[in-house]
């Protein structure tokens, strides 16, 4: 069975989903000190990017790399909250599951790292 939510399209249907997407924002904000953390990175990194004197190519390489931490940081914490949703009891594949989300993170901030070093090298 389908969600009843799903019956918009055209224009409201891109309306709608832009305003849950800056209520997932607002929210990851409030309340993920991670994406808060890694937001105020962005917030350094991105102008930084911006000022460097690196080709284009290399500039796109530097954004997307610290926008990918963003996302996946967004798809972490929804994982983390239904996680939490189903129960808060310790169970073996709820640490599974938080944890390969977390691991996910570490990988992207590694990525950064990597381009930024190979970039700036």
């Amino acid at each position: 069975m389908e969600s009843p939510y799903k019956g918009k399209t055209g224009l409201t249907r891109v309306w709608n989903a832009f305003h849950y997407s800056l209520a997932g924002l607002q929210a990851a904000y409030r309340h993920e000190d991670a994406f808060r953390q890694e937001v105020w990175l962005a917030a350094i990194l991105l102008p930084a990017a911006c000022l460097l004197p690196v080709g284009g190519t290399a500039r796109a390489l530097m954004i997307a790399s610290v926008l990918l931490v963003l996302v996946v940081e967004l798809l972490n914490s929804g994982l983390e909250a239904t996680v939490d949703r189903i129960g808060l009891e310790d169970h073996r594949l709820a640490k599974r599951a938080k944890d390969i989300g977390s691991a996910a993170v570490f990988v992207a901030l590694v990525n950064v790292a990597a381009v930024w070093a190979s970039v700036l090298a």
